[in-house]
């Protein structure tokens, strides 16, 4: 233990060590961890990880060998993420002492990152594949390859990923770009836009692995990634709404100077700006933990009750105008759209929520959402099932009733544990871990569409 480390991270170890000692582990036992844990968090630290972040990571790998450990990283985590964000006088966790010059290589690595992201985008035009407007199948299938492989990159460095981890994820991404562009696609067919739909999602998982430093088996992990998401999703929606009214301003001031720069702005400026902004608004949330902490879970907590409400009306709606038999399939794409946006806010709001109270009115309601969620995903497959026995297999009926019956598997797991949470039978972490656990087969599903789809359906 001959490195040094911050007076800050020093008390972290001596709280992890006071915490141990008291659950019963021997002197001789917390020597020999706290060595590993202060060699750990030196290397995190050298390798470009705030004081923080390096603790967290460290605390991760120490706590494979040690329950006590985990324990302890898991009320960290906690506490890290519902820290505020301009800590008043003795807060229970501090960023630690100034590091400005780390401060200003992220920021500087961040902005690089975000204006190779705004110049990728431009390059197919440049290089003579046409504008967007013109080519809109191809940048829809490659939106997420433009932007993602740079978000990926900001993380490695972030979380200082090992080369061999990195080499791994730029071989997704290049795998990615085969599947989108290498296969002959019909044009404007079926599967190219489940491609298109289908591809950011997997790329997104992909990130998400970086940004876990690569300790995706971690329920823990997952949770943050997700809690991450969710501000992202909000942090970056404040940005392009900013980015619309500075747009709508700009036009104007030069329209009133007789100067057109519609089309400027429409080419050059919007797509990039749209570009940089991924990358931008994951540096705020990662570097300024709850900048949309106080909003976000508000968010969920509104619109909650607001979705179960709009679930319960649907169902009621469909059995009294037509049955549940022979529902449009414009009706069953929104009935899919609707449920995605539903699993995406039960799972942020799960990510969100304090473990220590029980059972209350919001979990309930949690419930309630779940259960609607279930019986509209059946009334969707039942569809679907009579939609297949006359008109055949396709590659899009095929991608409805697999996500459909993905979704079912999901959410009926999570309806068992919130059961058995408002039961007080489980704890919450019950509750997170079937969510944090079920995470994965997401990004296997979207992976499936991607690679097989196309071969199965003969690219049509």
């Amino acid at each position: 233990m001959s490195v040094e480390l911050s007076e800050h991270v020093q008390q972290l170890i001596g709280r992890w060590r006071a915490y141990i000692l008291a659950h019963g582990a021997s002197e001789e036992h917390v020597a020999a961890l706290e060595g590993q844990l202060w060699d750990h968090a030196a290397g995190l630290g050298d390798a470009g990880l705030d004081e923080d972040e390096a603790f967290l990571v460290a605390l991760r790998r120490v706590a494979v060998s040690d329950d006590a450990t985990r324990d302890f990283a898991r009320a960290y985590s906690e506490e890290s993420w519902r820290a505020p964000a301009e800590p008043g006088p003795e807060p229970a966790l501090r960023r630690g002492p100034d590091k400005s010059r780390s401060a200003a290589a992220e920021f500087a690595v961040m902005l690089g990152c975000a204006i190779a992201a705004g110049l990728a985008i431009q390059l197919p035009r440049l290089f003579g594949s046409g504008d967007i407007g013109g080519q809109g199948s191809f940048y829809a299938r490659n939106l997420s390859l433009f932007v993602l492989p740079f978000l990926t990159v900001y993380f490695s460095w972030k979380r200082g990923l090992r080369a061999k981890t990195v080499a791994g994820l730029a071989a997704v991404f290049v795998a990615g770009a085969v599947f989108a562009d290498a296969y002959p696609f019909a044009r404007n067919g079926v599967t190219e836009v489940l491609t298109a739909i289908h591809l950011p999602i997997a790329l997104w998982f992909t990130s998400g692995f970086a940004y876990v430093a690569g300790e995706w088996r971690s329920d823990e992990r997952r949770l943050e990634f997700v809690r991450f998401t969710g501000e992202w999703l909000v942090t970056y929606a404040l940005i392009a709404l900013g980015g619309g009214v500075l747009v709508a301003l700009t036009t104007g001031v030069f329209s009133a100077i007789g100067l057109d720069v519609g089309q400027f702005i429409a080419e050059w400026v919007l797509p990039s700006g749209a570009m940089g902004a991924v990358i931008v608004a994951a540096w705020l949330v990662a570097t300024r933990r709850n900048l949309a902490g106080g909003m976000a879970p508000m968010l969920a907590r509104v619109f909650t009750p607001l979705f179960a409400a709009t679930l319960v009306a649907l169902l009621a709606g469909v059995v009294w105008t037509r049955g549940a038999i022979d529902i449009q399939r414009e009706v069953l794409l929104l009935f899919d759209v609707l449920l995605v946006v539903v699993l995406a806010l039960l799972l942020y709001a799960i990510s969100a929520r304090d473990r220590k109270p029980g059972p209350g009115l919001f979990d309930r309601i949690q419930l309630v959402l779940v259960g609607c969620a279930l019986a509209v995903d059946v009334v969707a497959l039942v569809n679907i099932a009579a939609r297949l026995t006359t008109y055949g297999f396709s590659a899009n009926r095929a991608a409805v009733i697999g996500l459909n019956l993905v979704l079912l598997a999901g959410l009926a797991w999570s309806a068992l544990r919130q059961t058995g949470f408002l039961r007080s039978q489980l704890g919450f972490e019950a509750v997170e871990r079937a969510h944090m656990r079920y995470l994965p087969v997401y990004a296997v599903w979207a992976a499936i569409v991607v690679v097989a789809f196309p071969l199965v359906f003969g690219f049509a």
